[in-house]
């Protein structure tokens, strides 16, 4: 039934196409009905940083504090990059700069962070240039780069003991100076006491993918460049990472979703992310007659105007594969999946909180993607364990 009513929604599409049609414009596109909607944080805004991994792992972390009863903290998405800058040179340099060095990073960064280092408030470390109100990375991540570079290459024969301190100027001189310790409501903290505070385990959350070039059920180092902490991730059958994420959200746990969003079935200005069947075998007579008739851009135009609900790709594990291996998902943004919702025609969607602000925005910050957008470009995901249903959990020794 679904099916049909799609097919019927694209004909009267198609008829925008064409002058000579007589057929009624279509009404307002996308109603979304909400069927779940997990409380999570504020939309913050990465703005001009390549920092959407700090910003979706954050919100993540701030999400699980919320539904573990301990209240809403807005914590410092810098004070982790931060850390992970430094960690990230110090690693640049052992492999000779035979290695990624940018601003990109994964969600479990994040975890790293806590783990090691601690954590702490917004207030404590907003990681803001002077007189600046949003993060603009473009000349740390270029400096950044080329210090590094001037390091490797290294006419001195021999490395300095200068030149780690002199990164951290670089990155007090941007980010500030780092927090050792803080005074937050009243009460005086470290980084790793205000973690402790928190009371995040991080041995609680794990990465899952799905790919067909690594066995089931095993861990395996991710190959995307933004991984420089070569960290695993479990890979499981795709129906089974589907599985997770549904019932995650389903049971109040949202799951940090690392994707690809350079899609032209993403359209961030409409707040949706499709993927469009482009053989349309669902349409017949008069129907079909009209698809066929268009020519390749007409049809492209129809498929992506995103004026109302259309027909979706199936997707499968091989076409998740293939795109993979041929860097059509590539792992370009970080973000947070935080709900359960169905358009007009009960096509199934996930409500994503992005960090690219909330104003002049048609959901205020937030957009859907539906299950076939997921199913076909997701990376990796992050989720608690528990919101792992117990079947696959046992596959994974979990």
């Amino acid at each position: 039934m679904k099916h049909f009513l799609s097919g019927l929604l694209v004909i009267v599409m198609l008829a925008s196409v064409h002058a000579q049609e007589t057929d009624p414009p279509l009404a307002a596109a996308y109603n979304f009905e909400i069927i779940k909607d997990i409380p999570t944080t504020s939309v913050k805004n990465q703005y001009r940083s390549g920092t959407c991994w700090s910003f979706s792992g954050i919100s993540f972390i701030e999400s699980e504090l919320i539904r573990k009863g301990k209240g809403e903290f807005d914590l410092s998405e810098m004070f982790v990059v931060r850390n992970s800058y430094e960690e990230k040179a110090v690693k640049y340099v052992r492999f000779q700069g035979n290695f990624n060095f940018s601003g990109g990073g994964a969600f479990h960064d994040v975890t790293h962070v806590i783990q090691n280092y601690g954590i702490v408030p917004e207030e404590a470390y907003p990681g803001l240039l002077e007189g600046e109100e949003n993060h603009i990375h473009g000349e740390l991540d270029a400096l950044s780069k080329a210090y590094m570079d001037a390091v490797i290459k290294n006419k001195n024969k021999k490395l300095s003991k200068a030149w780690f301190n002199g990164y951290k100027g670089i990155l007090d001189a941007y980010l500030g100076e780092y927090p050792e310790s803080f005074t937050y409501k009243g009460q005086e903290y470290t980084p790793e006491s205000f973690a402790a505070s928190l009371d995040i385990n991080v041995d609680d959350y794990v990465e899952i993918g799905s790919y067909t070039h690594h066995p089931f059920y095993e861990k395996f180092i991710i190959e995307v460049p933004d991984n420089w902490l070569l960290d695993e991730v479990y890979n499981i059958p795709l129906d089974e990472m589907m599985a997770i994420i549904k019932n995650s959200v389903e049971n109040g746990y949202t799951v940090a979703w690392g994707s690809d969003v350079s899609e032209k079935g993403f359209s961030w200005k409409n707040g949706v992310a499709i993927v469009p069947e482009e053989e349309r075998t669902d349409l017949t007579g008069t129907e079909k007659e009209k698809w066929e008739k268009l020519t390749k851009k007409e049809k492209e135009d129809a498929m992506y105007s995103f004026d109302a609900p259309v027909k979706e790709k199936v997707i499968t594990q091989a076409l998740r594969q293939e795109e993979f291996d041929n860097y059509q998902s590539t792992d370009d943004h970080g973000m947070l999946i935080t709900g359960l919702a169905k358009d007009e025609v009960g096509t199934n969607y996930y409500k994503v909180k992005n960090s690219w602000g909330d104003k002049n925005h048609k959901y205020n910050g937030y957009f859907f993607a539906s299950e076939s957008f997921v199913a076909l470009k997701t990376i990796d995901i992050m989720v608690h364990k528990d919101a792992i249903p117990k079947a696959i959990r046992k596959k994974l020794g979990l």
